[in-house]
């Protein structure tokens, strides 16, 4: 088998091309996963409050993402809105905006599950005390809630980290796109994909220690037990 890594790592040109695509992913996995938490947090409470109509809009935004494949709903938001509307941002723009949306419909179902292990005991003896309902969700049930699904938000976190691939087919310059450019260069599309994976696995791995670190760091006290 005639292999030419050399091919790629000879080039600073694509050597770099390889580490702003990998910064780029990185950074734009970071934002959509803080943005689509905090999204997430609203669907979740929504849902647990069981507010009437925004109940029922909530479910249906959540069972749609989680029914359809990121790809498409990539598509659709890149494609969709602009055409209707009549504006357009950068592809990276829609590509966060995809993220995002897809984000927030996982990590609201992994919370909603999550706020099920509390026990009514525990919601009960804080209405006894006085306490009100929002500050009993935020003081009392999603503390618990997050450190116990927290493995699932984290895992979450990584497969939706190695689905962003998918945003190159939409022109944007993330890690996969700057394997592509080198490809179409080289021509030795093994060696480039190869080294896509070794690098999608070592930035995973990197995710891993340090979800695990700040697992321990602020829900330590869940782990011991």
């Amino acid at each position: 088998m005639d292999l030419r890594f050399f091919e790629i790592y000879r080039r600073s040109e694509y050597v770099l091309l390889l580490l702003e695509g990998a910064a780029f992913s990185i950074a734009l996995t970071l934002a959509a996963a803080v943005l689509g938490f905090v999204f997430a947090l609203g669907l979740s409470g929504v849902r647990f409050a069981q507010i009437r109509y925004l109940q029922s809009v909530a479910t249906c935004y959540v069972e749609f993402i989680r029914n359809t494949p990121l790809i498409v709903q990539l598509f659709f938001v890149a494609f969709g809105p602009p055409l209707l509307l009549g504006y357009q941002w950068p592809f990276w723009a829609h590509a966060l905006l995809a993220l995002i949306l897809n984000f927030s419909a996982y990590f609201s179902e992994i919370l909603r599950s999550g706020y099920g292990t509390v026990s009514d005991g525990q919601r009960e003896a804080a209405a006894a005390l006085g306490i009100g309902k929002v500050l009993t969700f935020f003081k009392i049930v999603l503390p618990q809630a997050i450190a116990k699904m927290y493995p699932s938000l984290a895992s979450q976190f990584i497969f939706l980290f190695l689905t962003t691939g998918v945003i190159a087919e939409i022109g944007v310059n993330d890690l996969t796109q700057a394997g592509k450019f080198i490809d179409s260069r080289t021509f030795r599309t093994f060696e480039v994909f190869f080294t896509l994976t070794v690098i999608y696995i070592a930035i995973s791995l990197c995710f891993k220690l340090l979800l695990a670190g700040l697992q321990r760091y602020f829900f330590g006290w869940q782990v011991a037990r």
